[in-house]
């Protein structure tokens, strides 16, 4: 190679080199923060190719919901008694210059204050509850108290909290037998209330059913006696008045009625006297009367 070209080999080198650190990449998944000796230049940075003197730094962090699992973490309830607890955080960069100034540029680290700030929220949770209150109470419940504390402090660190959810409660190995038995008890308890309070309320029901129907039946006996006794005032009257037209006839037609429901039956027996007035009607018919002109 001729001497002459070695100058302009180090000089296109030189170009490359200062191309290939002036040029850096950005994905949609992505933020990007240009800062220059530890000063934030720049963190409006869209997809694609973008330019940076040689001596700039960019610190990328991933736009996209993050999630994070944490098993075995021990919290101290009101009473002294410890929980285990397994939690999962979601979250998101919100302000990429907060947050590359909370975790200095370092993302692992943003997850680790991040933890420790749910952690704390959990801790304030737990401690204000006693272990009974905190198995009875709805998940949800607690999850909601402990998330507005938390989403609020991580703000400080440019992150949107998206999610905590609370996956399992448990109880060490030693006391977990007394919990459960003391646990029992209190339902046992809480079971023959409930009971009593059922038999109790069932009792009122079935005596104001008894007394309605005795009421009912009542009324319906009275309104019986008074339709049947209107009823019977009505047929007398009209008997009367059948009797008052012919007494003839209506001597014979009773006379009739008689015979009607006294004979014809195998079982029955009668012993009367032939010449007794029960059987007038069967010796002699009635005399004609004459009409009546009215």
């Amino acid at each position: 190679m001729s001497s002459r070209l070695f100058p302009w080999f180090f000089v296109i080198a030189g170009l490359l080199l200062f191309v290939a650190f002036s040029l850096f990449s950005v994905n949609m998944t992505e933020f990007a923060i240009r800062t220059r000796f530890g000063e934030i230049i720049d963190t409006r940075y869209k997809p694609g190719l973008h330019l940076k003197w040689p001596w700039d730094k960019v610190s990328k962090f991933d736009r996209r919901i993050l999630s994070e699992s944490y098993t075995g973490e021990t919290f101290l309830t009101n009473d002294g008694r410890g929980l285990i607890v397994d939690f999962y955080v979601k979250w998101r960069v919100k302000d990429p210059s907060t947050y590359y100034t909370a975790v200095g540029g370092l993302e692992g680290l943003g997850a680790q204050r991040l933890a420790e700030i749910v952690k704390d929220g959990i801790k304030s949770v737990v401690a204000q509850r006693t272990l009974q209150q905190i198995v009875s109470a709805e998940r949800a419940a607690v999850t909601e108290q402990m998330f507005g504390p938390a989403s609020h402090n991580a703000e400080g660190l440019g992150v949107e909290l998206v999610d905590v959810r609370v996956q399992r409660i448990d109880l060490p190995d030693e006391v977990a037998a007394r919990v459960y038995e003391s646990m029992k008890q209190s339902f046992a308890k809480t079971a023959s209330r409930l009971r009593a309070e059922g038999q109790q309320e069932s009792a009122t029901i079935r005596s104001t059913a008894e007394r309605q129907r005795t009421v009912i039946l009542a009324d319906a006996e009275r309104d019986g006696l008074r339709t049947r006794g209107e009823g019977d005032a009505i047929a007398t009257q009209t008997y009367a008045r059948a009797y008052s037209k012919d007494p003839e006839f209506y001597a014979f037609y009773r006379s009739l009625q008689a015979y009607e429901h006294s004979l014809g039956k195998d079982s029955d027996l009668l012993v009367l006297s032939p010449d007794g007035e029960f059987f007038r009607y069967f010796k002699e018919a009635p005399a004609a009367t004459a009409p009546r002109h009215h």
